[in-house]
């Protein structure tokens, strides 16, 4: 399963070509641009399975430097101040990593 299997190369291209430049990654403006936002709720499950490497049911720290990576070979791992920011938007439960429930909210807010 890979994430083109969901989402547009084009709209994939776009949303990474948009925040090339370090610290100018958004959750949710990247979420919007490459279409996530408008997909079905098994659509971002699966897109959530993906980005979950370690399959522990939560996207933490490590995963989401490497986001980007997820989406596109050779796109840039996210600075420690995007990584820190992602994960203050999308933990709405403060424990350190992003679920499921999460991650959908912060989709769908996009």
């Amino acid at each position: 399963m890979a994430i083109t299997d969901f989402l547009a190369a084009s709209d994939i291209n776009s949303a990474i070509n948009a925040c090339k430049a370090k610290d100018s990654f958004s959750p949710k403006m990247f979420f919007k641009t490459v279409g996530l936002s408008k997909k079905s709720p098994t659509e971002i499950e699966r897109v959530f399975k993906i980005l979950d490497q370690d399959k522990s049911g939560y996207i933490e720290q490590d995963e989401l430097q490497l986001f980007l990576q997820n989406f596109a070979k050779g796109a840039r791992p996210l600075t420690a101040a995007e990584t820190r920011a992602f994960l203050l938007e999308g933990d709405s439960d403060g424990d350190g990593k992003i679920g499921w429930e999460e991650f959908s909210a912060l989709v769908k807010s996009s």
